[in-house]
């Protein structure tokens, strides 16, 4: 039978028997310091009880031994013979470190900060008590494989708590451990908290399964037997040396399927799994030709983790067969080394006989760790983080034959910030299997993507709606936040100098007189961008600024006050004076308000994706530029304002593109063809011979966005007499 770790509760274990068990895979550990531990605990927690009226060591020998049987190193099990002290004890870090090290400090530390503060309801615990937990995990990866240890044993105790306790604890465990450990790839816990889940949140259907299973055990037992004994004499016949355990689906296995699938226990047929162990990744290879030669596979049912591994490092071949009697089995097929991450996931890789940093991280904790700081609602938090945890479903190639793992509906943006940041964020479009697509395309396993990148290029609110990957929606919002705090202290900046000016003096000559320096003092801010955003969102009057630099005092007037009050209305006239228009007619908002009539310039010709500012003209609205045009820097300073495309606007926008090219017969037919079709729509053509057999070409045509301007540029390059191809 296949047998995975045994986590069960020992109500009898002691010292001397969790030091045997450490000795038998580290006989080089400091027996002396677990020892110091072990009595150090025990008599900080001998008056204290258990729900079930045990001595409350029990439970920290019971963590301890969960970590050994993972054999995690010396300082993880210390800190799970310590991890309650400081919370029940009173103990502090600083005695933890004094007495035992720093590192064991830090976990005991980490786990204190996890469970130390209680919340209002039970969603806001839940999110808090995550991102502590993120937080304390994040500088030791060891504290959250103590922590799941530890609730390991209370769910295996958890029947001596009320029932109201005991769904609360069940639900929370189903909910944050279960997803780590399945991201830890510690898949031996990830199924026992499951199973233990379903226990107590939904005892009738737990009961009932193990009813049913229990009924049919010695029959399943000899199928199990005499199938393990039927492979290995196919694997013998070919030569093939191998280990094969079998053994019944988990309860929480079989009970997502009967719900997914709306069927009764009788109804589901994959109930067996074997898993077959051999000793190279060949073998691995050939066993699965056997296995397939000998039972009918199931087509649809075989997957490659060796090759293209989880993003918790778990490999195996998986396949599901026909096997004696047509029932369907499912086969597990690995080495040695793979089984062992498959059971107890980063824990296998840990290096216990040399230690570890405490700045040891994983790539998806330091995202955990951006969402900390970019979401500050807890429901909001709390979806993210699980949507973050539940990874898998399609796997992805890069041009260099590189994969990345992403959710199921992930589009070519997803994969952009998969990728790298930067590309993510300029990211403009991207050709899937070498076909151009939207960046709404919805991504399948085995495509082969490559991202274009542009750099004018930014992200945008509607790219929230295109992405389903916790990493990439955490790094636009991070940017939009970024984008709009930089806006605000812009535009303090501007409105302060504008202010300035009216007194012949300017921010640069505050700054060197020091007097902005004093200004920041009577406000009590520690740096300038503070002040700025303050002005910038209307909170500070630029009045009363200039009333707390006293080299300008002497110098007001009526008249500079009135000028004051201008410049400080500035903004709210522009939206006020300009035509209304309906609000999809609009390509431009102004301040943050739709509606607003704008002129584009012709000089530069912006179109949505370039980088735009606006200037006020008299009697003519408001006229938006390209940031990069050469007139800008012709316009009069004050009367520049914030300007940004509008989502919503959805006409096209003619831009010229010139092309330099061979001069072939019907070469204008054959670029004309190429952007027609693109859909597009070409306006007007020029053309014109040059010297040396080239042709010079331009070409107006309507597009929606700097993406399909790309296209469209891309379309054309791709012919075979295009010399260039550059924007009009």
């Amino acid at each position: 039978m296949l047998t995975s770790l045994d986590f069960s509760h020992e109500r009898d274990l002691n010292i001397d028997e969790l030091v045997r068990r450490v000795e038998a895979y580290y006989p080089d550990a400091d027996f002396t310091i677990l020892r110091k531990a072990y009595y150090f605990a025990e008599k900080m927690h001998e008056t204290q009880k258990r729900s079930s009226g045990e001595p409350y060591i029990i439970h920290p020998l019971n963590v301890a031994a969960t970590l050994v049987k993972l054999h995690m190193d010396l300082d993880s099990i210390v800190a799970g013979l310590l991890h309650d002290v400081i919370e029940d004890c009173g103990v502090s870090e600083d005695t933890i470190n004094k007495e035992f090290s720093t590192s064991i400090g830090l976990i005991v530390g980490g786990l204190t900060k996890i469970s130390k503060i209680e919340f209002k309801s039970k969603e806001e615990n839940q999110a808090e008590n995550f991102r502590k937990m993120v937080v304390a995990f994040a500088k030791d990866i060891r504290v959250i494989i103590v922590k799941l240890a530890d609730r390991m044993h209370n769910m295996r105790t958890l029947q001596y708590v009320s029932e109201i306790k005991q769904k609360k604890i069940a639900q929370e465990t189903l909910d944050i451990y279960v997803p780590l450990a399945s991201r830890l790839g510690i898949n031996s816990v990830k199924g026992e908290l499951e199973d233990l889940c379903l226990r107590f949140l939904k005892p009738e259907v737990y009961y009932l399964l193990a009813e049913k299973i229990a009924k049919k055990k010695s029959e399943r037992e000899k199928y199990i037997n005499d199938v393990a004994v039927l492979i290995l004499e196919k694997l013998s016949e070919y030569g093939v040396s191998a280990e094969v355990k079998g053994r019944p689906k988990r309860f929480y296995s079989i009970y997502k399927k009967m719900s997914a699938r709306g069927i009764d226990f009788e109804q589901v047929q994959d109930v067996l799994a074997f898993r077959v162990i051999v000793s190279n990744i060949t073998e691995c290879y050939k066993c699965l030709g056997i296995t397939h030669s000998s039972f009918t596979p199931i087509p649809g049912r075989f997957k490659d983790y060796i090759a293209i591994p989880k993003a918790n490092n778990y490999q195996s071949l998986h396949t599901t067969v026909i096997g004696p009697g047509g029932e369907r089995i499912e086969i597990q097929i690995r080495t040695n080394d793979m089984d062992e991450v498959a059971e107890t996931g980063v824990a296998a890789h840990w290096k216990y006989k040399e230690g570890v940093s405490n700045n040891k991280k994983l790539d998806w904790v330091q995202d955990l760790l951006d969402i900390n700081k970019t979401l500050g609602n807890s429901n909001e938090y709390l979806d993210a983080v699980k949507n973050d945890l539940d990874t898998g479903g399609i796997f992805i190639f890069t041009p260099k034959g590189d994969v990345k793992e992403l959710k199921y509906g992930s589009t070519p943006l997803d994969f952009a910030f998969a990728v790298h940041t930067e590309v993510g964020m300029k990211c403009v479009g991207a050709k899937v299997n070498s076909k151009l697509v939207s960046l709404k395309h919805r991504l399948r396993s085995g495509d082969m993507v490559e991202i274009q990148t542009s750099k004018t290029q930014t992200p945008n609110k509607d790219w929230l709606k295109l992405v389903k990957t916790t990493r990439a929606k955490t790094k636009i919002k991070q940017w939009l936040l970024k984008i709009e705090k930089d806006k605000q202290r812009d535009a303090g900046i501007d409105k302060l100098e504008k202010g300035l000016k009216v007194f012949s003096s300017s921010l640069k000559h505050i700054k060197k007189s020091n007097e902005l320096e004093k200004v920041l003092q009577e406000y009590n801010f520690k740096v300038e961008d503070e002040l700025f955003v303050g002005i910038g969102t209307n909170k500070i009057s630029i009045e009363d600024v200039i009333k707390k630099i006293p080299s300008l005092t002497i110098a007001q007037s009526k008249d500079s006050k009135d000028k004051i009050k201008e410049i400080e209305t500035l903004y709210e006239q522009i939206s006020k004076d300009a035509k209304k228009t309906s609000k999809n007619d609009n390509a431009v908002i102004v301040e943050g308000a739709d509606d607003v009539l704008v002129r584009i310039a012709k000089c530069c010709n912006p179109i949505p994706g370039d980088v735009i500012v606006g200037f006020i003209t008299r009697g003519r609205g408001i006229t938006v530029h390209r940031k990069d045009c050469e007139k800008n820097s012709e316009t009069d300073f004050e009367r520049t304002v914030d300007v940004q495309w509008n989502s919503q606007y959805t006409f096209k926008h003619p831009v010229n593109i010139r092309v330099t090219a061979q001069d072939r017969p019907g070469i204008l037919a054959r670029i004309s063809k190429a952007i027609n079709n693109l859909d597009m729509n070409i306006r007007s053509a020029l053309a014109k011979t040059l010297p040396d057999n080239k042709g010079s070409f331009i070409f107006e045509v309507e597009v929606k966005d700097f993406s399909e301007l790309l296209r469209t540029i891309n379309a054309i390059e791709s012919l075979e007499e295009v010399i260039s191809v550059s924007r009009g």
